[in-house]
């Protein structure tokens, strides 16, 4: 028996994992739409994505801080063509990176917009927007 296109499952944004050493303490704390980075305690370097070290210093005394949720595009580029399912069926779509105000810069999608190739700027105002899945939370951008 054959399934009909609409029977087909809708195609799934691949996610983290919960239980990864030093990220999953972030992914934990998007659940509750938290967008958590560290802050090393011995020399105040901020660390985008988590790990198990300071960058600066190489100290492991690193402290988890909470974002406000704001920042601006640093860089960012359009995305004509995916070859993953999910993604496939948002093009186009903008990929940034952006700089939040207390400063870690990370990686992740433009939502909130009509064209990513005309509503999309460097040195624009976003604010965090999140997408809920069932454990976790991905942290995504709007203008703000």
């Amino acid at each position: 028996m054959s399934v009909s296109n609409a029977e087909k499952k809708a195609p799934s944004r691949p996610l983290p994992k919960l239980n990864e050493l030093d990220t999953g303490e972030f992914w934990q704390a998007t659940a509750n739409k938290e967008f958590r980075y560290q802050q090393c305690a011995n020399c105040g370097t901020i660390m985008w994505y988590p790990r198990a070290h300071c960058t600066g210093c190489v100290d492991g005394d690193l402290r988890w801080k909470v974002s406000a949720g704001k920042g601006t595009i640093y860089s960012f580029s359009v995305v004509r063509l995916s070859y993953h399912p999910f993604f496939r069926t948002k093009v186009p779509y903008a990929v940034a990176y952006v700089d939040l105000d207390e400063g870690p810069r990370f990686l992740t999608n433009v939502t909130g917009i009509d064209d990513p190739l005309t509503d999309v700027h460097v040195g624009q105002c976003v604010e965090l927007a999140w997408e809920e899945h069932d454990e976790l939370c991905i942290p995504l951008v709007r203008p703000a």
